[in-house]
C-alpha cells in the first residue's frame, strides 16, 4: 500500500454489520445529545469506492482513470482513491493544493479546467503541474506567458444536446478552429500532446462517445501533422454513478472499448485518461436529515368536510438543510430526492400529505412535494441514499450547516482487497468471470468483478 488511508480514517465493519446499522447508531446518539446542534451527517462506504474502482478497470481495461476532485473533496475518498492509484483532476488551486496535502504527486495531477486564473496557472508551474487543458487563444497565450513548460491537452466541443448537463456551449473548441489553435500553439513553443472532451452529465446518447472519439482522431492527425507529440486521449467524465440509470454504465463502456478500438486501437501509443466524479462516489454516501421544524396546513377544498368529517391537511417539514446546500441537485439535476424513515412505521398508520423544506426563508428551497409520510415529529430523521455527489461542502450560506460531519466505513473483506491480500495476481480462463463480496452494508450481497488490478504511473 501507498500508505494513503489508514484504519484510522474509517469505521472498521465487520460483514454482516450494515451501514444502516451504523446510520442507526449514529443518529441515536445524535438525538440523545444535549446540544443537539447535529442537524446532518453522511455515513460513507468506502467499499463500495472501491468496488466501483474493480469494476472500471474491468469494464474499461485500457483506461487509466482519474477523479475529479470538484464532485466530492473529502479527505476519505481521496485518500482512497489515492490509494488505489487514482490520478486526480483539478479545477483550480485549492483542490491541487488538496491532493497535494495528502501527497499525491504533481505527476498525477491535471489541471483540467480550460478558464483558469493567471494566478493559479503560476501555481501549477511552481508546484509542478504541468498538464493543463485549453480550448481558445487567449487561454493559450496565458498558459504561455504563465506556464511556458506546461503540456497541453486541446478540449473539443461535442454534441450534448441530449445530455442533463451541458457544456460545450461554456467549453470546448469546434472542429473549424483546432487547427488554427494547434498553429498557434506551435508557433508559440508550446507543446499540445492530447485531446480532451466532455459529452455532459446524463448523456444518454452513446452515439455521442463515438462521434467524439472519431472527432479526436481527426485532431490528432491534424496535430501529428504540425508537429506535435499527440499522445493523450482524455474521454472526460458524465459516467452515471447509480444502477439504475437511463444508460447503464456497462452499455458506455462497451461503445467506448468499440470506438477506441477502430479510432485508437491499442498498440497505437495513446494513453486513454478518463475523469470520473459521480461515478465513484454516488452510490457511497447516505445522508441523515433531521426534521428542525413542522407544521400543518389545512387544504380550503370545499365539499371534503362534509365527506370526511374532517378538514384535509398537508404536513409541511423543515428540515436542517436545503436546496441551497447539500439538496442542490434539486436546482441543478431536476431530481426529487425520496426520503427513507429512520423509524419504521406500522402498517396501520395514516399516511399525510407531505412536503420536505430547507431552513432557508424562502420559497424555493423545497426539497421534495407530492410526498406521503406517517406523523412525523421534530427530532426525527430522514434518510437520504446515494447522495456522494456534489454534496460534500456545499452546506446552506443561509441558515444550513457549513460542513457536514461523515463517518467513514469498510468492511474488512474490502480492506484486505484494498492492501492487495485478497486480489489475485493472475487468473486462469475458469476464474476469470467470478466474482468475490467487497463492500459493506446493505451491498453485502452484491459481488464484485476483480479484473487485474492497474496503477498509474506518471502522465507525463
Amino acid at each position: 500500500m501507498a500508505g494513503y488511508l489508514s484504519e484510522t480514517d474509517f469505521v472498521m465493519v465487520e460483514e454482516g454489520f450494515s451501514t444502516r446499522d451504523l446510520l442507526e447508531e449514529l443518529t441515536l446518539g445524535a438525538s440523545q445529545a444535549t446540544a443537539g446542534d447535529v442537524a446532518a451527517f453522511f455515513v460513507a462506504d468506502l467499499g463500495a469506492v472501491v468496488r466501483k474502482h474493480f469494476c472500471l478497470l474491468k469494464c474499461l481495461p485500457r483506461i487509466r482513470p482519474f477523479y475529479t476532485v470538484k464532485c466530492n473533496s473529502s479527505p476519505g475518498v481521496l485518500k482512497v482513491l489515492a490509494e488505489l492509484g487514482l490520478g486526480f483532476s483539478c479545477a483550480n488551486k485549492a483542490e491541487m493544493e488538496l491532493v497535494q496535502r495528502i501527497g499525491v504527486p504533481a505527476s498525477k495531477i491535471v489541471y483540467a479546467n480550460p478558464c483558469k486564473q493567471i494566478a493559479q496557472i503560476k501555481y501549477a508551474a511552481k508546484h509542478g503541474v504541468r498538464l493543463l487543458s485549453f480550448d481558445n487563444e487567449v487561454e493559450l497565450a496565458k498558459v504561455v506567458k504563465s506556464h511556458p513548460s506546461a503540456k497541453m491537452v486541446l478540449c473539443i466541443a461535442t454534441d450534448d444536446s441530449h445530455s442533463l448537463s451541458h457544456l460545450s456551449f461554456k467549453f470546448g473548441a469546434s472542429l473549424k478552429s483546432c487547427r488554427h489553435l494547434l498553429e498557434n500553439a506551435k508557433r508559440s513553443h508550446v507543446e499540445v500532446v492530447g485531446v480532451s472532451f466532455h459529452v455532459g452529465s446524463g448523456c444518454p446518447d452513446l452515439h455521442a462517445y463515438t462521434q467524439s472519439i472519431a472527432d479526436a482522431r481527426l485532431v490528432f492527425e491534424m496535430g501529428a501533422e504540425l508537429g506535435h507529440r499527440m499522445h493523450i486521449l482524455d474521454l472526460g467524465g458524465g459516467f452515471p454513478g447509480l444502477e439504475g440509470a437511463k444508460v447503464r454504465f456497462e452499455e458506455i463502456a462497451t461503445v467506448i472499448n468499440s470506438a477506441l478500438d477502430l479510432y485508437f486501437p491499442e498498440g497505437c501509443g495513446v494513453d486513454i485518461l478518463a475523469r470520473l466524479g459521480r461515478y465513484y462516489v454516488t452510490s457511497a454516501f447516505t445522508l441523515a436529515v433531521s426534521i428542525i421544524a413542522k407544521k400543518e396546513v389545512l387544504l380550503d377544498q370545499p365539499g371534503r368536510e362534509e365527506e370526511t368529517g374532517s378538514t384535509p391537511k398537508t404536513i409541511v417539514y423543515h428540515l436542517g438543510e436545503g436546496v441551497y446546500g447539500i439538496f442542490n441537485s434539486v436546482l441543478f439535476d431536476n431530481t426529487c430526492p425520496t426520503p427513507i424513515l429512520q423509524k419504521k412505521s406500522s402498517t396501520e398508520q395514516p399516511l399525510y400529505s407531505s412536503s420536505l423544506w430547507g431552513p432557508v426563508a424562502d420559497g424555493s428551497d423545497c426539497v421534495a412535494e407530492g410526498l406521503w409520510l406517517p406523523q412525523l415529529h421534530v427530532g426525527d430523521w430522514l434518510v437520504f441514499e446515494n447522495m456522494g455527489a456534489y454534496t460534500v461542502g456545499m452546506g446552506s450560506l443561509f441558515g444550513g450547516t457549513q460542513t457536514c460531519r461523515i463517518t467513514y466505513a469498510m468492511s474488512r473483506v474490502a480492506w484486505e482487497a484494498l492492501r492487495g491480500q485478497l486480489l489475485p495476481a493472475e487468473q486462469d480462463e475458469d476464474t476469470e468471470g467470478m466474482c468475490k463480496p467487497l463492500s459493506c452494508g446493505w451491498e453485502i450481497t452484491d459481488t464484485l468483478c476483480v479484473g487485474p488490478v492497474f496503477t498509474p504511473a506518471s502522465i507525463m
